[in-house]
């Protein structure tokens, strides 16, 4: 998550869609809620507040079966 924007940010989430049942089976530097292939992921606190054109990251394990299509759209939205 980056902060594009010219003034700071006190919260981030970021939302994307699974498209083959894709599951998230850990994940850090953010909360996790999936329901389906619907996924979203926001700051926790400690890395939720950035300065303009400030950056932190998270990342994730998963699990799928078969077919494993890049998810779409990906969304990140400033709180």
């Amino acid at each position: 998550m980056r902060n594009t924007g010219g003034s700071a940010i006190s919260g981030w989430s970021v939302t994307w869609a699974f498209a083959n049942g894709q599951t998230i089976t850990q994940l850090w530097n953010g909360t996790l809620t999936q329901s389906g292939g619907n996924v979203s992921v926001k700051d926790v606190g400690y890395n939720g507040a950035l300065a303009a054109g400030a950056a932190t990251s998270f990342g994730f394990t998963g699990n799928w079966n078969g077919t494993n299509s890049v998810p779409s759209p990906v969304t990140c939205t400033p709180r």
